[in-house]
C-alpha cells in the first residue's frame, strides 16, 4: 500500500512531538488524524500543500500546519509539501501566477524587476499585487484539487491493484 511507502518517509509522530518549538500546541498534536496514514487524511494533505505551495505570502508551513489541524489531514505531507515552492522554485512559481493573473484579468504585463529592498516593495509591489493575488488562488485551487484527486485515484489504484494480485494468488494457489 502507499501506506507503506510514506511510512517510510515520514518521520514519527513522537519525534515530531518531541521538537522544542511544538511544545506550545500542548495537546492539539494528540490528535491521531493528524499523523494517520490513509487515503482521505493524505489526499487533503496533499490538498494543503499544494494550495499552501501557492499563497504569496510569508508563513506557508505556518498557514499549512494550522490548515492541517482545522482539516484533520496528515500534519507531516501538509507541511512537507509547501518546500515546492523554496528558495530556488518560488521565482519561477511566482512569475508564472503572475503571468497566468495578467491573462486572467486581461491586465497589461508590466516591466519590472526584482531588488530585495523595502522601497522596492512599497513602491512596485501595489502594482503588481492584484494580478499575482489571482494567478496564485487559481493555481492553488487548481493544484491542490488535482493532488488531492491524485492521491485519491492513485490509493484506490493501488489498493484494487493488490487485491486483484492476492485473489490471483489465491486461484493458483488453488489449481491442482
Amino acid at each position: 500500500m502507499p501506506k507503506k511507502l510514506l511510512k517510510r518517509w515520514i518521520p514519527d509522530p513522537d519525534k515530531i512531538k518531541r521538537q522544542p518549538g511544538l511544545h506550545l500546541l500542548g495537546s492539539l498534536l494528540d490528535d491521531p488524524n493528524l499523523f494517520h496514514l490513509n487515503r482521505h487524511s493524505v489526499s487533503v494533505a496533499f490538498f494543503v500543500g499544494l494550495f499552501c505551495t501557492f499563497v504569496p505570502l510569508p508563513g506557508q508551513m505556518v498557514m499549512a500546519a494550522l490548515m492541517a489541524f482545522f482539516l484533520r489531514s496528515n500534519l507531516p505531507i501538509s507541511v512537507g509539501l509547501v518546500w515546492i515552492s523554496n528558495p530556488i522554485t518560488i521565482p519561477p512559481i511566482f512569475y508564472a501566477c503572475y503571468r497566468l493573473g495578467v491573462w486572467m484579468l486581461q491586465a497589461p504585463e508590466l516591466e519590472f524587476s526584482i531588488e530585495l529592498s523595502w522601497a522596492w516593495v512599497c513602491e512596485e509591489f501595489p502594482k503588481l499585487w492584484i494580478p499575482l493575488l489571482t494567478g496564485s488562488l487559481f493555481c492553488a485551487v487548481l493544484f491542490g484539487c488535482l493532488g488531492y484527486l491524485f492521491i485519491q485515484g492513485f490509493w484506490r489504484w493501488h489498493v484494487v491493484s493488490n487485491w486483484e494480485k492476492r485473489k490471483l494468488a489465491r486461484r493458483q494457489a488453488k489449481k491442482p
